[in-house]
C-alpha cells in the first residue's frame, strides 16, 4: 500500500509517500512546497493544491495520511491553516483518496514512543524506520512521513474495527 502523508502550512506543506508491506516501510520520497508569504493566500492554497496533485499522479498513492492542526499562534493563523487542510482534503477527494487524520500527539507517539518529543527526535527516528541514508528535510517533510507511518502502523487495527 502506497501512503501520502502530508503536514499541511499555508507558508511550507510537507509531504512524503511510503510504500507499506505489513510492518515493512520504505520511502518513495519526500519533500515540501513552499509558498511565498507575501503572496494572496488563494494563490498559496492553489500552488498547494497543483503540487499535490502532481504528486499524486506521478505516485498514486491509495490513500492520504494528514497531520491534524492542534495549535496557532493566533485566530488569523487558525484561519489560513484550515484553508490549507481544507485545499488539501478537497485533492484527496478529487483523486478518490481516503483521509486519515492524525494528531500531533498521536503521530509522535507512534514513531517516537513520546507524545511530547520535539521535531528532531521525530527526524531520527523517521530515517531509522525507513533506513534513510539522509535526513529527510525539511523538518515538515520528516513530519509528513512520520504521519503516514503513523497511518501504516494503524492499517491492522482499522482493518480489525470493520470486521
Amino acid at each position: 500500500m502506497k501512503i501520502i502523508g502530508v503536514d499541511p502550512g499555508t507558508r511550507v506543506t510537507g509531504y512524503g509517500i511510503i510504500s507499506s508491506s505489513g510492518s515493512r516501510y520504505s520511502s518513495l520520497c519526500w519533500g515540501a512546497i513552499k509558498t511565498s508569504s507575501g503572496a494572496p493566500i488563494a494563490s498559496r492554497l492553489k500552488q498547494i493544491a497543483d503540487g499535490l496533485r502532481a504528486l499524486i499522479d506521478e505516485h498514486d498513492p491509495d490513500c492520504m495520511a494528514l497531520e491534524e492542526s492542534f495549535f496557532a499562534k493566533n485566530a488569523q493563523s487558525a484561519l489560513k491553516l484550515g484553508m490549507a487542510r481544507g485545499a488539501i482534503m478537497l485533492v484527496a477527494a478529487e483523486a478518490g483518496l481516503p483521509v486519515h487524520e492524525y494528531s500531533p500527539l498521536l503521530i509522535k507517539q507512534a514513531v517516537v514512543g513520546y507524545g511530547r518529543a520535539d521535531k528532531n527526535q521525530v527526524k531520527v527516528m523517521v530515517k531509522n524506520i525507513l533506513s534513510l541514508k539522509e535526513d529527510p528535510a525539511p523538518l515538515d517533510a520528516s513530519d509528513a512521513l512520520a504521519t503516514a507511518i503513523t497511518h501504516a502502523n494503524h492499517i491492522p487495527l482499522l482493518g480489525k474495527m470493520t470486521q
